[in-house]
């Protein structure tokens, strides 16, 4: 009996590391998908201590690294998809263009409402506060040359109340990245 291909995912996080955490969780045991790599832009972050606590390699790359592109694209050569969660730089142009429809992300709002540049993490959840909006939720799209614009892969919402903050917002739209990030993940992979 033949085994499956083993599809090798490589996640770039720069922050605490939940949803690295749970698409960590996720994989583990499964049957032809690696989580194998972590790679972050700061040296602090504490994604490096999920990944080392299962196992999983880690590098850093400093903002003047990545201009490096021989040498990023060397490291990133055997990997079948990349994972964007909670990566706080602008993917290289020739990543993009090497990895075409091949970098996923995750973004915290209902796209292309409060996306674009700056457009992350408790800058979202304030700015649906502030807009007074009722729903948010999670767009998990394809990363292209512009922020958050790229083809849409799944889409979850959540209902919101007058009295939640940008903090209640955030932990509702939080329990949405941890369900599908990692079903959308497996799931896109099979077609690759």
């Amino acid at each position: 009996m033949e085994t499956e291909v083993q599809k090798k995912v490589v996640i770039f996080a720069s922050g605490a590391g939940s949803n690295a955490k749970a698409i960590i969780e996720y994989f583990k045991g499964h049957n032809n998908i690696e989580i194998s790599l972590v790679v972050t832009n700061r040296k602090e972050a504490k994604v490096l201590d999920i990944a080392k606590d299962n196992k999983i390699y880690t590098l850093y790359i400093s903002k003047s690294e990545w201009e490096q592109k021989e040498k990023v694209l060397e490291i990133l050569a055997s990997y079948d998809l990349i994972a964007l969660a909670g990566f706080l730089l602008k993917i290289p142009d020739y990543l993009i263009e090497v990895f075409r429809n091949r970098i996923i992300n995750i973004h915290p709002a209902l796209l292309p409402k409060f996306g674009g540049k700056g457009m992350y993490g408790m800058n979202v959840h304030r700015a649906v506060k502030e807009a007074g909006e009722l729903e948010s939720g999670i767009t998990i799209h394809l990363v292209d040359e512009v922020y958050d614009n790229g083809l849409h892969l799944k889409q979850a919402k959540v209902t919101l109340s007058r009295e939640d903050d940008a903090n209640k917002i955030s932990k509702k739209v939080l329990a949405l990245e941890h369900e599908f990030f990692p079903k959308i993940i497996e799931q896109y992979l099979s077609k690759l």
